[in-house]
C-alpha cells in the first residue's frame, strides 16, 4: 500500500506538553520527519496537551512531585488524546514514560540520544563537591535529591519545580545556592552557554532513559509506524530496552530514586544502576556486563540483585 503523506491541509498531530523543552523535542521530531520525507513543517501540527503535573504546578509549584501522584503524571492526558484520536503521535521525555502502556498505543520509536548526564549549575560553586558545608541546594528530583544527600549529607535540599527557566530565575533570585538540570534539556534549547559543570555518571547516575525522546503511536496506525521507522535510533532502543527492565523490575515511579545507565560498545553493553533510600542514607549500586542483545534480561537481574541486597523492606516508604 502506497504511503499517504500529511499535507498542510491534513497534517500529522504531534501532541506534547507546553514548557520550552517539551516543545524543543516535538520540533525535534517534526524537523526530523520532514527531512525524512522531503515535506514542509506546515505538513505536521505540533498539539499543545496540559498534564496533571503541569497543572500542579501551576497550583502549588513547592509541592513535592510524590505527593501528588506517580505513574503517568506527565503523559496522562497526551495519550488520552492519543488514543482518541485527537493527535496521530506523542513525543515524550523517556524518563517521564511508565514502562507500561495503556492497550491500543505503542512506544518504540526513539530519537538518537543526547547527553545523558546531569548539569551541576551555581553562579558562585564549581561543583558539587566544592559547595561549602550547609549550602542550600534546590532540586524537584526525587533521585537527585538522594544522591546528593549521600554524597553529601551536610548540604541543605529544598523543593525547586518548575520548568528550566523557572528553576534558572529561583538560582539568581537566592532561593538556592545551586541546582541540578539535564544536560539534554540545556542543549536541546541552546542553553550550553550558561555556567553548567557536567556531573560524570560516577558522581551522579542518571535517571533511567534520561536524554532520551520516545514517540508513541496507536498500535493500528500502520501510516505512524511506516513514517516513525524512518527516524528510528536502534542504538537508543537498545540502550532503552535494558534501562526500562531494571525500572520495570523495581516497579519504579516518580516515588522512588532510581538510577541506571545503559553504556554500547560494539555489541556489548555495561548497566549500572542505583537504588536509594529517599534521604540518601541508604544506596545499593550493581552493575552488569554483556551481549547488547541480552540488556533486558541484565536489567531484571541487576534489579533482582540490588532489591536482595536492600531486603524486603526498602521500599516500605513508599505510599
Amino acid at each position: 500500500m502506497t504511503l499517504t503523506l500529511p499535507t498542510p491541509a491534513q497534517p500529522l498531530r504531534i501532541g506534547t506538553r507546553g514548557s520550552p523543552l517539551a516543545l524543543a523535542q516535538a520540533h525535534e521530531t517534526r524537523d526530523r520527519l520532514a527531512a525524512a520525507f522531503d515535506l514542509a513543517p506546515e505538513a505536521f501540527e505540533v498539539v499543545v496537551i496540559r498534564t496533571t503535573g503541569d497543572d500542579r504546578a501551576m497550583i502549588a509549584a513547592d509541592r513535592p512531585l510524590k505527593e501528588i501522584g506517580n505513574k503517568g503524571l506527565f503523559t496522562r492526558e497526551i495519550e488520552e488524546r492519543l488514543a482518541s484520536g485527537g493527535i496521530d503521535l506523542a513525543v515524550h521525555s523517556m524518563k517521564d514514560m511508565p514502562t507500561e502502556q495503556p492497550a491500543g498505543l505503542i512506544l518504540d520509536t526513539y530519537l538518537p540520544r543526547e547527553d545523558v548526564r546531569d548539569a551541576f549549575i551555581s553562579p558562585g560553586h564549581a561543583g558539587m563537591h566544592a559547595l561549602p558545608e550547609g549550602t542550600v541546594v534546590g532540586t524537584s528530583s526525587l533521585r537527585r535529591r538522594a544522591q546528593l544527600l549521600n554524597r553529601r549529607p551536610d548540604l541543605q535540599v529544598v523543593e525547586f519545580r518548575g520548568n528550566v527557566q523557572t528553576r534558572l530565575k529561583k538560582l539568581e533570585d537566592g532561593v538556592a545556592a545551586a541546582t541540578f538540570l539535564a544536560m539534554a534539556g540545556l542543549r536541546r534549547m541552546d542553553m550550553t552557554d550558561i555556567p553548567m559543570t557536567a556531573m560524570s555518571p560516577d558522581d551522579m547516575l542518571p535517571a533511567v532513559a534520561q536524554g532520551a525522546i520516545g514517540i508513541e503511536r496507536r498500535t493500528d496506525d500502520s501510516r505512524a509506524a511506516e513514517m516513525l521507522a524512518a527516524i528510528h535510533d536502534a542504538s537508543t532502543a537498545t540502550q532503552l530496552a535494558a534501562e526500562r527492565a531494571f525500572l520495570a523490575a523495581l516497579d519504579g515511579s516518580c516515588e522512588t530514586p532510581i538510577a541506571g545507565l545503559a553504556e554500547l560498545d560494539g555489541t556489548q553493553m555495561r548497566l549500572r544502576g542505583e537504588i536509594l533510600s529517599p534521604d540518601g542514607r541508604t544506596a545499593h549500586a550493581g552493575e552488569r556486563s554483556g551481549p547488547a542483545a541480552d540488556g533486558p534480561a541484565m536489567g531484571r537481574d541487576l534489579a533482582q540483585a540490588l532489591l536482595a541486597e536492600a531486603g524486603p523492606g526498602f521500599f516500605a516508604w513508599r505510599g
